[in-house]
């Protein structure tokens, strides 16, 4: 830790930031810097939502009554399925939570905030309304706050609006929680945390939307009651006509419910499962983490997709087109696009400058083009 000795614009003593004992109090009575993560799923919370099921549902069923009926073995046979469906489904979804939490943990940025005069360094967690902040360039903000102080200082917005053309600030303006310092350095007083900053509204905004059964899910449940109400209804018909021909109601009984049994595809919901956590595994693969298993076969059955520009269709960031010499222009981005050591003598002594020109580890767009075409 260091004294903090900078002056602010608005001030002729150096800031003191809060007291310590203030920040550890509205800490604890204003909760974390968090963007409000949903709840972690407990093992309960994934079972119950494999019990809900209808073929899940079904297949219990169907054990239940091969166990009345006194078939043990009929009985365990789809027990053993009903594990295997509630298995992989658990097991799958939590080790994508797992992976999950992990990343989210790794990536939780770290603040340098003044406190009693003294720049400490704290988890992006623990920055509470009115803390000051030292930022610099390479830092992503923690908290929304109105700069003091500012010297060429410039931020990556792209989190917030989707471009990636960094944006100059001054004392005075506003900086938001999330975004990068791709240059300069200042100072801000925090004017709200998690939730209440500008990026949490964003994610309070997409928590509202209301997850949708899949298409599968929902052909499913049909195909389910439908193969019910035709099980019950031959049960129904076959009751009848041999408790009626032959008079022995109990055994009439036994052999429609074992006729309905029959009309059932008991193997279904295993084969299903199954498949989908085969395709989680493949998607994994290639580095796509499935937290449900059911939006396998959503995105097997899109055939449009709608996306934003910046980093999703481009890269978010900058390359080098042309290279001029004041006589001389050539395009890098047609055949000359190999790297400087495909370029003619003329240039080498710009792209020499341009990068010297720039920092040794640049966050500017511009100058971390300027290296990447030097190599």
């Amino acid at each position: 830790m260091s004294t903090y000795q900078s002056e602010p614009a608005q001030a002729s003593t150096p800031p003191t930031g809060l007291d310590p004992a203030v920040a550890a109090q509205r800490l604890r009575e204003e909760g974390p810097n968090e963007l409000g993560v949903s709840q972690r799923r407990t093992l309960r919370d994934m079972a119950w939502d494999v019990v809900r099921e209808p073929m899940f549902l079904l297949l219990l069923g169907a054990g239940a009554i091969y166990l009345a009926m006194g078939d043990a073995h009929e009985a365990l046979i789809l027990l053993g399925f009903v594990v295997v469906i509630m298995a992989i489904t658990v097991l799958q979804e939590r080790r994508t939570d797992q992976a999950l939490n992990a990343l989210r943990d790794l990536s939780s940025p770290r603040a340098l905030v003044v406190r009693g005069g003294v720049a400490q360094r704290v988890a992006g967690r623990e920055v509470v309304r009115e803390d000051l902040l030292m930022i610099a360039e390479g830092d992503r903000i923690s908290a929304d706050g109105c700069l003091w102080q500012a010297h060429e200082l410039a931020t990556d917005e792209s989190m917030l609006t989707g471009e990636s053309e960094p944006v100059p600030k001054q004392p005075g303006q506003p900086v938001f929680a999330g975004t990068l310092v791709v240059s300069g350095q200042g100072l801000l007083q925090v004017s709200a945390v998690g939730q209440h900053t500008e990026l949490g509204r964003i994610g309070q905004s997409l928590g509202t939307i209301a997850l949708q059964a899949s298409p599968l899910r929902e052909e499913m449940a049909l195909l389910t009651r439908r193969l019910l109400f035709i099980g019950l209804a031959l049960c129904a018909l076959l009751v009848g006509l041999l408790g009626w021909l032959r008079g022995d109601w109990l055994q009439a009984v036994l052999s429609g419910i074992t006729l309905a049994m029959g009309v059932l595809p008991q193997e279904l919901p295993v084969i299903m499962i199954v498949f989908l956590a085969l395709a989680a595994r493949r998607l994994a693969t290639q580095q796509v983490l499935t937290r449900r298993l059911n939006a396998i076969e959503t995105l097997g059955q899109t055939t449009v997709l709608c996306v934003d520009k910046t980093g999703t269709l481009t890269q978010n960031r900058m390359a080098v087109a042309a290279l001029s010499t004041g006589q001389q222009t050539l395009n890098t981005l047609g055949p000359m696009a190999e790297g400087p050591d495909s370029l003619p003598e003329a240039f080498h002594e710009l792209l020499e400058y341009a990068v010297l020109a720039s920092e040794i580890d640049p966050h500017d767009p511009m100058e971390q083009a300027f290296h990447r075409f030097a190599g």
